[in-house]
């Protein structure tokens, strides 16, 4: 608003100079970018983030099974604090000596780490696989990534703010500097008679 009312001051003051008038083109096409290009911009890393995450959560279910595995025994690497209040839930799980069947129905073992605090022989616990039993990673689930895609979004719409707003402001620097080379030139020509009484007669 502030760059069209700009526009209508200096479209027909007979003070304007040409790059007042520039001035407030640059910012009124810098306004409209940021009104309509940045959410633009923002829409479409959003919704290319979400597709490509969404197609990784069908992926991933897909590829990702949950079993029942059996504790063996216990390894090392346990917690050592048995304090529950000063332990987060990361190191709290142990470390334990576990057997599964895999989807495809092969058995294995393995070291895994199971939230059991004090694991014993025989205690049942899940545990994610891919297909053929191999221990991975629990699934991207659908919320966290769209999650994802909206920060995504979010992140390119202000990036692309901040380029528009860089531009301008690297555009009005520029026109400010021709303007002060301008006024030094004219000065120049003006010589160091201007203002005495008879100068250019």
């Amino acid at each position: 608003m502030r760059a069209v009312s700009g526009l209508w001051r200096w479209r027909s003051n007979p003070l304007r100079r040409a790059t007042d008038l520039a001035e407030a083109w640059v910012t009124l096409v810098a306004v409209v970018l940021l009104a309509v290009a940045s959410p633009l911009v923002g829409f479409a890393v959003g919704t290319s983030t979400h597709q490509a995450l969404q197609r990784t959560v069908r992926e991933q279910r897909h590829a990702r099974h949950l079993v029942v595995a059996t504790v063996v025994r216990r390894l090392g690497g346990g917690p050592v604090d048995t304090d529950s209040d000063t332990i987060t839930a990361r190191d709290s799980r142990s470390r334990v000596l576990a057997a599964w069947t895999a989807p495809d129905g092969s058995h294995h073992r393995g070291a895994a780490h199971v939230g059991l605090r004090s694991p014993r022989h025989g205690d049942r616990f899940a545990l994610w696989t891919d297909p053929h039993g191999r221990i991975t990673n629990r699934p991207l689930d659908a919320p966290t990534a769209t999650t994802h895609a909206v920060l995504a979004g979010l992140g390119a719409a202000l990036l692309a703010a901040g380029v528009v707003e860089s531009a301008r402001r690297l555009v009005v620097w520029h026109m400010v500097r021709h303007r002060y080379t301008l006024w030094e030139r004219a000065w120049d020509r003006a010589g160091p008679d201007w203002g005495k009484a008879g100068t250019g007669s």
